[in-house]
């Protein structure tokens, strides 16, 4: 079984985040003893942000087995389809990350409608190399790759 990991679980044990660090580390374990790990392109790029170095990065990806899996066009396009869902979704407010639904809030100082893009076009390649590239997704993110990849099997941490 291939386990695509986020790059949120990734930057727990590479940071050491003091509430995620255990479990992410215990998921991506039991992910590679289940038949291995890979991450996309964006996951990459996501990571590098936190190493001045690529080679640093490179080495623990090797020591850790994680594999750069290029993404297939298939998983581009179904990327971009469920942004763009998403998009049109949110053209209506700001989206709940719990149940979907929007509102639309006002600006504090000029009354002004806010608009935000609450998950960008990474979030949307990821779930779509997931679902071609893997088996799984290993993500604390659950509610948004649910709602957009209802197909993809998801691994919580």
């Amino acid at each position: 079984m291939i386990t695509a990991a986020d790059t949120n679980v990734l930057l727990d044990v590479l940071f050491h985040d003091p509430a995620h660090e255990q479990p992410s580390e215990a998921a991506l374990r039991q992910a590679a003893a289940e038949g291995g790990i890979v991450i996309s392109d964006v996951v990459y790029a996501e990571l590098s942000a936190g190493f001045a170095d690529a080679s640093v990065l490179d080495q623990f990806l090797n020591e850790s087995g994680i594999q750069l899996i290029t993404p297939l066009r298939a998983a581009l396009h179904q990327a971009g389809r469920a942004w763009l869902t998403y998009a049109r979704a949110s053209q209506a407010g700001i989206l709940c990350v719990d149940c979907g639904s929007s509102s639309r809030p006002n600006c504090r100082k000029c009354g002004s409608r806010l608009r935000g893009k609450q998950h960008l076009l990474a979030d949307f390649l990821i779930g779509g190399h997931a679902m071609m590239h893997a088996d799984r997704l290993l993500t604390r993110d659950r509610r948004h790759f649910k709602k957009y990849f209802p197909g993809l099997t998801l691994l919580h941490p």
